[in-house]
């Protein structure tokens, strides 16, 4: 594990903290001052931030965080808008966010302080189920590109500071019309991707504005009945569930070692 992420999961630093406290000459590994981020470091190695040892967490937790509008999914805000850290304990400060839910969405959001684990939930391929709701009617277009994907090339939707223009869309897992009228209409959809504003942008290509959009569910995990503005640890079946997947994805990893192996050893590369 790099070093600004192992400071980052077992201290209560972020990783851009980890990286100025390292830059600062602050950090030892092994009793050797290091400077470099980037150093591998393995779960033997002994890590002193301003000369305090760093003790490694052996177990780690996950919370379930129905987050309302108008709270930012961040550290911290150059403009000091509220975030989802003034609502949350202050225990919880130190917990890494599984993806964004930008300021005007709401719904789950998963926080733990295994940062490794939250790296993987944050870019694995797990359904996101989604509440939507746009202006206008739900057209033939619309279905047919949550069918089959769809690459965009405008900043429509996007937000005002975004320097990218083209997002290649995967088709949608699933979706549900809800209601279909002119005016307003509403669907239930399931992605595989976390995208920067993805649900919004895909609409907006067909001038449709998300007037609400609420995140139901992440993988296995559900809001249910919890309340806006509450939280909840994971349950015993979520922690299993978790540690089934990590498993499984450590032995396709495994798999997939081998079979590159196995191709080198034949003089074929893919």
């Amino acid at each position: 594990m790099r070093l600004n992420k192992f400071i980052a999961h077992h201290t209560k630093y972020s990783r851009r903290d980890a990286d100025k406290l390292i830059f600062d000459g602050k950090v030892k590994v092994n009793g050797v001052l290091c400077t470099n981020p980037a150093t591998d470091v393995e779960s033997g190695d002994k890590v002193a931030v301003n000369n305090t040892p760093v003790t490694q967490k052996k177990n780690y937790t996950f919370i379930v965080y129905n987050k309302p509008k108008g709270e930012l999914v961040t550290k911290r805000d150059d403009r000091g808008r509220k975030t989802i850290y003034h609502s949350l304990p202050t225990r919880f400060r130190g917990m890494r966010y599984v993806g964004r839910l930008d300021y005007a969405s709401e719904g789950l959001l998963i926080l733990g302080d295994a940062v490794d684990i939250v790296d993987i939930l944050s870019t694995s391929d797990l359904p996101r189920v989604y509440k939507v709701k746009i202006k206008g009617d739900i057209t033939e277009n619309i279905i047919n590109a949550m069918k089959r994907g769809i690459e965009l090339n405008n900043k429509k939707g996007a937000h005002s500071e975004s320097k990218f223009n083209q997002l290649e869309l995967q088709p949608f897992i699933n979706f549900e019309i809800i209601k279909n009228s002119p005016t307003y209409s509403t669907l239930k959809v399931a992605i595989a991707e976390g995208k920067n504003r993805e649900l919004r942008r895909f609409f907006a290509n067909f001038d449709r504005e998300v007037t609400d959009l609420k995140r139901l569910s992440y993988g296995w995990v559900s809001l249910n009945n919890l309340k806006e503005g509450k939280w909840r640890y994971f349950t015993p079946d979520e922690y299993n569930l978790l540690h089934d997947y990590l498993k499984m994805l450590k032995k396709e990893a495994k798999k997939e070692h081998y079979k590159q192996i196995d191709l080198a050893r034949e003089g074929v590369t893919e």
